[in-house]
């Protein structure tokens, strides 16, 4: 073991931090953003404009090990990361000189699925229950 090793400033370490820079770079564009990575750009037609809207979820991990090999030695290291970025789009934004509103995507289909999953499950129930 060599002294930089010794009192953890090894080279490992450095590798560690650069890989850290290289996986958060990206990222930093994202988790620093601001309204307009939820709210896009306005659209005006008439008097009336419509903001989109998104539901945004991100994730990062890293990870990082030593270890010794078979033989003894110092050996096994190890270290990466990733990160993702999930937009979906949830609604809009109505503004008309009479009123604002949120206008919610899809919120018909999926009542209309959980109501059918609901009466599915009810009547598989029912029949196991008459026998």
């Amino acid at each position: 073991m060599t002294p930089e090793d010794a009192s953890g400033t090894g080279a490992h370490e450095i590798e560690v931090e650069a890989t850290e820079r290289r996986l958060l770079s990206p990222l930093e564009s994202i988790l620093g953003t601001d309204a307009k990575t939820v709210y896009g750009d306005p659209i005006t037609v008439g008097e009336r404009t419509v903001v989109p809207v998104a539901r945004i979820a991100y994730g990062i991990g890293m990870g990082g090990g030593s270890g010794i090999d078979e033989s003894g030695e110092e050996g096994g290291e190890g270290y990466g990361g990733g990160g993702g970025v999930h937009a979906t789009p949830v609604g809009v934004v109505e503004v008309t000189p009479d009123e604002t509103r949120f206008v919610r995507f899809g919120t018909g289909r999926r009542l209309a699925g959980v109501l059918a999953v609901g009466i599915g499950l009810g009547l598989a129930l029912g029949r196991l229950l008459r026998r």
